[in-house]
């Protein structure tokens, strides 16, 4: 049987912004290897491969360099191919199994909302040479389960950011996040972006699971319990959050962009 795979915009309602996955249902489980050198040929941020249990899916994300233990993009993604070619009515919720526990996905409306674990970070030393890296100076840096947060003072900071990915890729977490208070211009209370070269991704477009870490950290500063975040990578992406004791709620909006068929060395049939 020939492997489907789907690209999907993630974090966006329009084409070519957000941040694309892949998606593949597999009839089976499949060697760890072989799921790899498909995010490899992928070449996407994420490539999310999902097997039907009898109360939802398995579900493991792998960018081009490793395996990773939780991503919001592809998650989305996931259950919007789902829904979209009717593996789940819309009015069911879309249930995963991973290595962060149970994740839940529920249609509203044009928005997806996932519901994750916070990740809150903790006030920690910078890794050695971490601001020269970033070229900014930090008002704050903690450190989450997966990454390391750092706030800088202005949006006009984040967006010019320009870092040493070489310096970056040597700093021991999944990644880094920057991020500051937006400037007052728009409908969003945070900007961030993420850079995480030591995991094969030199900046994620839209990272959701970053957000597991900001949304705790800018709820505490802003005093609010709903967010709207803008990520502000070239192709940008817009999340609407929700803080719920130790879970996140992450809204976002998705688009599929690409279907095709796995040529040769299908090994998950």
């Amino acid at each position: 049987m020939s492997l489907r795979i789907t690209q999907v915009d993630a974090f966006t309602n329009k084409p070519f912004a957000g941040n694309p996955a892949a998606v593949c249902i597999l009839q089976k489980p499949a060697d760890p290897a072989w799921m790899l050198d498909i995010a490899r040929e992928m070449n996407l941020a994420e490539t999310a491969f999902l097997v039907k249990q009898r109360d939802g899916y398995d579900l493991r994300w792998f960018t081009p360099a490793l395996e990773v233990d939780l991503c919001g993009h592809a998650t989305l993604a996931s259950a919007h191919v789902l829904w979209e070619d009717g593996h789940l009515k819309p009015t069911e919720q879309a249930r995963f199994h991973t290595k962060s526990g149970l994740l839940t996905a529920d249609k509203r409306d044009s928005w997806i909302e996932l519901d994750f674990p916070a990740t809150p970070a903790t006030a920690a030393l910078p890794p050695a040479d971490l601001t020269e890296a970033l070229g900014a100076k930090a008002q704050f840096v903690g450190q989450s389960k997966f990454d390391y947060l750092v706030e800088v003072e202005t949006e006009t900071i984040v967006r010019q950011l320009d870092p040493d990915l070489g310096a970056i890729a040597r700093v021991a977490a999944r990644g880094v996040i920057v991020t500051s208070r937006a400037d007052g211009k728009t409908k969003y209370d945070f900007v961030s972006r993420f850079f995480a070269p030591q995991s094969g991704v030199p900046e994620d477009p839209v990272t959701g699971s970053a957000h597991c870490a900001l949304a705790p950290y800018w709820s505490a500063k802003l005093g609010k319990k709903e967010l709207i975040a803008y990520q502000a990578s070239a192709r940008g992406g817009e999340l609407r959050l929700r803080l719920e004791g130790d879970r996140v709620k992450l809204g976002g909006q998705a688009v599929t962009v690409l279907r095709g068929e796995l040529a040769a060395g299908n090994m998950a049939s």
